[in-house]
């Protein structure tokens, strides 16, 4: 059964078309993911699915009744308001049944008259029988669940206006979940999710009786949740029935194919403009002029004029040029951490921790949102000290820090001057090498606020290229990069020659590049001789 439906879409914004002729349908029951680079429009699509905005030609269906939910970057929402209250807000009318039946129960108890008793009750019972039928006995159980698999029950007190904006994003996500919409439109749900949350998350989906329609860069989400991919593509929307991994087998076969058809294409088109310019040569030489031979070359310009001429098929998009380089090694032990401790306010974020890591190592810390993994790094960076132990960094050590917030980067400068700030070349040389991070012409003009968090975290990566550090410290640094550009850092990250430390919650970057993990967990901090899925085993057993 079809629950929407668009037909030759087209959407734009300004002078510019951000997709045209669109044509696709959204099955009851679908599991899509909706892939592309950054700026092809799946935001754009969400927004005409979850009808919030209109397309600027063609026509969009939606199957009658259909409810649609979307996960809302910027909700609008009470600041005064408290987490719990906003969830509870989602069964307001359910809420409304349930204070009219204590109203009756009141009744009831006051009530002396029979008859009038008998009708109060009759009232209550049919009340009471809708109130179970929308599932109000289990209100606060559902709530809990949420809460508890997103980890956000120590938010319930706390009002919207004390919330950071990935707390906000993850409140919005359980808001959304207790709607429970026959379409499900989920805009990187996994940011700002820790590992735990996202398995949660993984599970809800797999269960989930709607339809499901998914922006994600997380190539391991994607191919947990969803049987079916839409690639947005230079404004095309092209289907794949498959997970992920499969896609991308498809998508290489795809365009070899497509290659090949226009090569033929190409030949063929070449042969018939060479026939035709021989046949009107053959027709004049003749004497008188031979009229067949010009029937024929015109005939063959119709049939020419007929053809649909193919897309040439682009099978390789420009890419950011990442080549990680430094002028000098460091000492054998880059890093050593000896019964280290921190606190934080009243908690104990971790107590007695060791590390140890050696020149080019590939060093991963996992574990839950708050438990201390962001410290751990600080140390490492000089801007923390610790309560207890000691911090021991090698000798000769060039230390780059990428951090998830981008705190790095000043908001009001051009991305030329910030870009200078950091490494000291000439304009032209600053132009050249900001291009290589597809930061063109005029754009290089814009000021750093302008941009989004994928671009942003391209400036910092072109600022790191060419620091020349010996040791990487990365906060997150796959959040908002497309998955083009997440694979051109994991190439640069397994051709450097230094040190890596990482915090992480993308599994597939984890699994590929951290031979060694750090898991903190209740206080404690575990080394693995192996990589995320290694200790995640290791843990469970």
């Amino acid at each position: 059964m079809i629950v929407s439906s668009l037909q030759n879409v087209t959407q734009t914004f300004g002078a510019n078309t951000i997709f045209s002729d669109v044509t696709c349908e959204i099955n009851l029951g679908d599991r899509i993911g909706l892939i592309g680079r950054n700026g092809e429009g799946k935001t754009t699509l969400l927004d005409l699915l979850a009808r919030k905005t209109e397309p600027a030609s063609g026509t969009i269906t939606w199957k009658k009744g259909l409810t649609v939910g979307l996960l809302e970057q910027t909700p609008d929402v009470d600041r005064e308001r408290k987490v719990e209250a906003i969830l509870y807000d989602v069964f307001s009318s359910i809420n409304e049944m349930k204070r009219k039946m204590t109203d009756l129960e009141r009744s009831m108890s006051l009530e002396t008259n029979a008859n009038q008793l008998t009708r109060i009750v009759e009232i209550y019972g049919t009340l009471q029988e809708k109130f179970q039928e929308a599932g109000g006995y289990e209100i606060d159980s559902r709530v809990r669940r949420i809460m508890s698999g997103l980890q956000i029950a120590n938010l319930a007190e706390k009002n919207w206006e004390q919330l950071s904006g990935g707390e906000r994003t993850k409140v919005g996500l359980a808001k959304l979940l207790l709607t429970e919409p026959n379409l499900l439109l989920l805009d990187e749900p996994t940011n700002h999710l820790d590992l735990s949350a996202i398995e949660w998350l993984t599970d809800f989906i797999k269960q989930y009786a709607g339809t499901v329609v998914i922006v994600s860069h997380d190539r391991y989400f994607l191919d947990e949740t969803v049987t079916s991919i839409f690639e947005m593509d230079q404004g095309e929307l092209i289907p794949y029935a498959t997970n992920y991994t499969d896609y991308v087998k498809e998508r290489e076969a795809r365009l070899m194919r497509e290659f090949q058809q226009y090569q033929d294409q190409q030949k063929k088109i070449k042969k018939m403009k060479e026939t035709i310019k021989k046949l009107k040569e053959w027709a004049n030489q003749a004497n008188p002029p031979n009229a067949g031979l010009h029937r024929r070359a015109k005939s063959m310009e119709k049939a020419l004029a007929k053809i649909e001429v193919m897309k040439r098929p682009v099978l390789e998009q420009k890419k950011i040029d990442l080549d990680f380089q430094m002028n000098k090694r460091s000492g054998k032990d880059v890093l050593v951490m000896e019964n280290v401790s921190k606190r934080f306010h009243e908690k104990e974020l971790f107590s007695a921790v060791n590390m140890h890591v050696r020149f080019q190592d590939r060093v991963a810390i996992v574990g839950e949102n708050g438990s201390g993994k962001s410290s751990l790094l600080k140390m490492v960076l000089g801007t923390v000290e610790a309560d207890e132990g000691a911090v021991k960094l090698g000798s000769n050590l060039s230390v780059g820090f990428l951090s998830q917030h981008m705190l790095e980067l000043n908001g009001e400068r051009t991305i030329l001057d910030e870009f200078r700030d950091q490494v000291h070349v000439t304009e032209g040389a600053a132009r050249g090498m900001l291009a290589k991070f597809l930061f063109y012409g005029k754009t290089v003009f814009q000021k750093v606020s302008s941009l989004s968090g994928g671009e942003q975290m391209r400036l910092r990566l072109a600022q790191l290229v060419h620091q020349s550090h010996n040791l990487l410290i990365l906060d997150e640094p796959t959040n908002h990069l497309d998955i083009e550009s997440k694979e051109v850092l994991e190439e640069a990250l397994e051709q450097f020659d230094g040190t890596v430390i990482a915090v992480s919650h993308d599994r597939y970057f984890l699994d590929r590049l951290f031979p060694i993990t750090y898991w903190l967990s209740d206080e404690k901090l575990t080394r693995y001789e192996g990589n995320y899925t290694f200790a995640r085993e290791k843990r469970k057993k």
